[in-house]
C-alpha cells in the first residue's frame, strides 16, 4: 500500500510540476508573442514616419525651389524698376535744364 501510495504521489507531484512548467512555459510564449507584435508595430510605425519624412522633404525641395523662382523674380523686378528710375530722373533733370 505504501508503494502504491508513493507511486500516486510520485505521479501527482510531476504532473504538477509539468502543469507548473507548461504555464511558465506558456507565459514565456505569451510574452514573447506580444514582444514579437510590439516589434512589428514598432517597424510599422517607424516605416510609417520615414515615408512622411519622405513625403515632407520633398515638400521641402518643391518650396525652396519656389522661393529661389520668387526670389530671382522679385530681384529682377528691383533691376527693372531702378533702371526705370535711373532713366526718370535723366529725363527730368534734362527737362530742368532746358
Amino acid at each position: 500500500m505504501k508503494k502504491t501510495a508513493l507511486k500516486v504521489s510520485a505521479l501527482v507531484l510531476a504532473a504538477a510540476l509539468a502543469t507548473g512548467c507548461a504555464t511558465n512555459t506558456s507565459d514565456v510564449e505569451n510574452t514573447a508573442n506580444r514582444a514579437a507584435a510590439d516589434a512589428a508595430a514598432a517597424a510599422s510605425a517607424a516605416e510609417a514616419a520615414r515615408a512622411a519624412a519622405d513625403r515632407a522633404a520633398q515638400a521641402a525641395a518643391a518650396a525652396q525651389s519656389t522661393a529661389d523662382q520668387a526670389l530671382s523674380a522679385a530681384t529682377e523686378a528691383q533691376a527693372c524698376c531702378e533702371a526705370n528710375r535711373e532713366s526718370m530722373e535723366r529725363m527730368f533733370q534734362k527737362s530742368m535744364s532746358k
